[in-house]
């Protein structure tokens, strides 16, 4: 997946500024795909010139103007025919994993609280999905199909982060069963 792949499916939900869409990426999109402001606002004027959005400049009282960016056909062309293509299996790369293979030669203490920060990040960010479940979607059944996409993607971070904090503790309970080389 691209960037530009990203910023159009956001587009199709809603127009948005530059700064709408690196604030909508901060909040939602960026959970799972990370771009910085900077690039954003790069590949915007690359997708503008290569005709998949349009912009128009609004007029702010007291403001400089801004440029609100739509998607057009062409861009919703581009969507459909890469949401119609497979999806390659995604790599799972983890430094933490290799480290635990590693499990014999850690120094204990260090490990327990690399797994305990882990753990709260997990637990944390289990918490925002949560609160954003009942902010948007207080009523999983009635989602609507416009918002049914949304709702899946926060339904994976939310078992994902469940599927962390469960591995986290299945550690810290076998760490406590080994006997010698860790403890």
């Amino acid at each position: 997946m691209a960037l530009e792949h990203a910023i159009l499916v956001s587009l199709a939900e809603r127009s948005a500024s530059g700064y709408e869409l690196a604030r909508r990426f901060d909040a939602s999109i960026g959970n799972f795909w990370k771009a910085s402001h900077q690039q954003i606002y790069k590949v915007l004027g690359r997708m503008e010139t290569g005709g998949q959005v349009a912009s128009e400049l609004v007029e702010q009282d007291g403001r400089p103007d801004k440029k609100v960016y739509a998607i057009t056909t062409s861009g919703r062309d581009e969507l459909s025919r890469w949401v119609g293509t497979p999806t390659p299996a995604e790599a799972l790369r983890s430094e933490f994993a290799v480290k635990l293979r590693a499990l014999h030669l850690a120094d204990p203490a260090t490990l327990r609280a690399d797994v305990g920060r882990r753990r709260v990040q997990h637990t944390e960010k289990l918490a925002y999905y949560e609160a954003s479940r009942q902010k948007f979607y207080p009523d999983p059944a009635a989602v609507s199909p416009e918002a049914l996409g949304g709702y899946l993607v926060l339904r994976g971070g939310m078992l994902a982060e469940q599927a962390g904090l469960d591995w986290c503790d299945e550690i810290l309970g076998q760490l406590d069963t080994v006997d010698g080389a860790v403890r």
